[in-house]
């Protein structure tokens, strides 16, 4: 993992992407590429007559902001010990980021500020999650930043996509306090729990399987509890493809933990 794409913009959430980053890059050797996005068609507008016209002020204004944004930004990280880049792409976020992460071992994002029912916006994290090939790190905007020596929760149902997660979040895994793999119900794929748990003891992790019945629980609470007992600073977890939009492992358990997520998500397609 030595290639991390970051999103960077002016939001308070960026301090701890920043954090995150620089965190992980230390303890990976790895390079920062930072990407600031500023999408070039929200300025171009239509009046009543079907014609169209440029922003010219509301772009120049944003140009000015994404200058700024990287001026501030390269005094931040010519102090720090790690390699580091800055890029600026006049495309759509998604798009740009999505292109950007094609040669990313690791993108990092924020999940979306919470609303006055304390969910979160999950849009970009799910979205690019499911673009990219490479793994997605989406952190909660309100939360501190990674921290790679707290407990991490696996998420288990046996699919490729878990698995897929599980070898990506290998090397950030190496220091963690304790690894637990959570499978709620039977095995709804075809790659057993205790070869997972095999594959990273080979890797120098040692976790242990916890399976929970659902009883009369939804998948959702009964990972709330399990989130509020372990305490993870980081929770692995797989993805689905398009079809099943932001639906992973148990089906809605994804789109809970995009919107209300306790901890650091680690998405994988």
């Amino acid at each position: 993992m030595r290639n991390l794409l970051i999103h960077a913009d002016a939001s308070p959430a960026m301090a701890e992407r920043t954090e995150t980053a620089l965190a992980i890059g230390r303890r990976l050797g790895a390079h920062l590429s930072f990407l600031i996005c500023s999408p070039f068609q929200q300025f171009i507008a239509s009046d009543p007559f079907g014609g169209m016209y440029l922003a010219r002020e509301q772009l120049a204004a944003a140009q000015l902001a994404d200058a700024e944004l990287e001026t501030r930004l390269a005094a931040q990280l010519a102090r720090e010990d790690v390699p580091w880049d800055i890029a600026i792409a006049d495309g759509d976020t998604l798009a740009s980021l999505s292109l950007a992460a094609t040669l990313a071992d690791l993108a990092i994002v924020s999940l979306g500020p919470r609303d006055r029912r304390g969910l979160a916006q999950p849009t970009l994290a799910g979205d690019l999650a499911m673009t990219v090939p490479a793994p997605v790190l989406a952190l909660p905007a309100e939360g501190p930043p990674l921290d790679l020596d707290a407990p991490v929760m696996i998420l288990w149902n046996g699919s490729p996509q878990a698995a897929h997660a599980l070898r990506a979040a290998a090397p950030l895994m190496a220091g963690a306090g304790t690894v637990t793999m959570v499978q709620v119900g039977p095995d709804e794929g075809r790659v057993p729990a205790e070869d997972a748990l095999c594959y990273l003891s080979r890797h120098g992790i040692h976790g242990e399987l916890r399976r929970l019945d659902r009883g009369a629980l939804t998948p959702e609470e009964i990972l709330e509890q399990t989130a509020k007992e372990l305490a993870p600073g980081l929770i692995v977890m797989g993805a689905y493809g398009r079809p099943r939009l932001r639906e992973t492992l148990f089906g809605g358990v994804t789109r809970y933990l995009l919107e209300a997520a306790p901890a650091p998500l680690l998405l994988a397609h």
